[in-house]
């Protein structure tokens, strides 16, 4: 697998177009990080890592609005590994005009676009959620 982060916002992104509860991802450090800002922001209700396989999993229980429609409905990856994207504190883009996040990956570790704007610290564009 060439690129495991689109693979990996793929899987929930076809998991919650099932309607699925939870969906199972092979687990990363930058994964784990990644599914701990969409329970922080509330697009997904918990996570666990679980001990299964070669380099284990990572369990997500999808969050859903009382009518069935997932709480997140859209996941887009920005920077991959043919052409990386890169943006400076004054350059981070607004997704949906502050209705999503999109997340970035600095010096300090994986945070939304917001708290990187807060801290002033650019980084790589890994992906927009709204």
């Amino acid at each position: 697998m060439t690129d495991p982060i689109a693979d990996f916002l793929t899987r929930i992104r076809n998991a919650a177009t099932a309607g699925h509860r939870t969906v199972d991802v092979p687990a990363s450090k930058m994964k784990a990080g990644l599914a701990a800002i969409l329970k922080e922001q509330g697009y997904i209700t918990d996570y666990q890592r679980l001990d299964e396989g070669p380099q284990g999993l990572i369990r997500m229980r999808l969050r859903y609005i009382d009518d069935g429609t997932p709480a997140m409905l859209g996941l887009r990856r920005i920077s991959r590994p043919g052409l990386r994207r890169y943006a400076q504190v004054a350059d981070l883009p607004r997704v949906r005009n502050g209705l999503g996040i999109a997340v970035i990956s600095t010096s300090h570790g994986l945070m939304t676009d917001k708290e990187a704007r807060r801290k002033k610290i650019g980084g790589e564009v890994l992906c927009y959620v709204w």
